[in-house]
């Protein structure tokens, strides 16, 4: 029997309808997963870089591997913490955009996806290694925890965003099996806490009189308050880089004490974080400001080159001391 045009036109339109929507929810499930924020994991390669691994191909797997893995585990914790959120979020003039709170994205698909994507990135950790797996675990834990009641105690909050960027560049060096220095751990911790701090100065000043309407916590700070905080962690973090460039021990483990030639770059890059912070009110997203600000990214990337040259003399051994 032929099928009526009408009935043929309705079915067409009820499947690209269907189509569309399948297309917008993948659309939405990639944009909640927040693929600019995956610079934070390019950390998990400073083990790879100052564990003299970088010319290893096997390591440079490994820390490629698990650099996925935290690029997964770290997309799951996305989902979740939109969807606790969302209500949050639809009264923030940016957040109000993601697909979650903007309705884009259910919450019930955007759950299931983030226990897929935690379940397979534990199990590809633990695949890379066992003991990378156990800090998977407790990377996982952490944002969870973050998610659900650390965000909500001040000081606490920044301070859990800062041991996940110490826990990246701990599973970062035992995906190879090298020893993490304390000096990575401290000196990442305190470019964390600079960064969470900045994130914090930014939402209050956006949001101005909402800011506690979208995240409670913020009510426990003020500007002044988190410019004190900043000021003491900016000078902790440059004299922390700035010890471990010129120490005999660094010096002696690369054999060069050129790495002291790179204190410039970092001096550089934190004030022009602080410009960007206070004069140019950014700040919000430390992945995508340093993605979009040139001369930020230009410096980042200076300061990588020069290290790596330093360390890994590519033209033959630096020339000795002249009397």
């Amino acid at each position: 029997m032929a099928r009526s045009p009408h009935v043929e036109l309705a079915t067409h339109g009820a499947s690209r309808a269907t189509g569309l929507a399948g297309r917008s929810a993948a659309v939405g499930l990639l944009v909640s997963l927040r693929p600019g924020q995956w610079a934070k994991n390019l950390v998990v390669f400073a083990a790879l870089i100052f564990g003299h691994r970088l010319t290893d191909p096997g390591a440079v797997g490994a820390a490629g591997a698990a650099f996925l893995v935290f690029c997964g585990l770290g997309g799951s914790v996305y989902l979740v913490n939109d969807v606790l959120d969302r209500e949050q979020d639809r009264r923030h003039p940016l957040k109000a955009r993601r697909p979650i709170a903007s309705g884009a994205l259910r919450p019930g698909t955007a759950l299931a996806a983030a226990a897929v994507l935690g379940a397979a990135g534990v199990g590809a950790a633990f695949w890379i290694r066992p003991a990378f797996g156990a800090v998977a675990v407790a990377y996982l834990a952490l944002l969870t925890a973050y998610s659900g009641w650390l965000k909500h105690v001040v000081i606490l909050d920044v301070l859990a965003i800062a041991v996940g960027f110490v826990l990246r560049a701990v599973g970062g060096g035992v995906a190879i099996a090298v020893p993490v220095s304390q000096w990575l751990l401290v000196c990442t911790i305190l470019l964390a806490l600079f960064l969470a701090l900045a994130k914090r100065r930014h939402e209050l000043v956006l949001l101005a009189g909402g800011a506690t309407g979208h995240r409670p916590i913020l009510g426990e700070y003020s500007p002044y308050l988190l410019d004190q905080m900043i000021g003491v962690v900016t000078a902790s973090t440059l004299i922390a880089y700035v010890f471990y460039a010129i120490s005999p021990d660094t010096a002696q483990r690369f054999g060069t004490p050129l790495l002291g030639l790179t204190i410039p770059l970092p001096l550089y890059g934190i004030f022009r974080y602080l410009y960007l912070v206070h004069r140019k009110e950014q700040g919000g997203s430390p992945a995508e400001l340093l993605l979009n600000d040139r001369p930020l990214l230009v410096c980042v990337a200076l300061w990588a080159a020069a290290v790596i040259l330093i360390i890994y003399r590519p033209f033959g051994p630096w020339p000795g001391p002249r009397l």
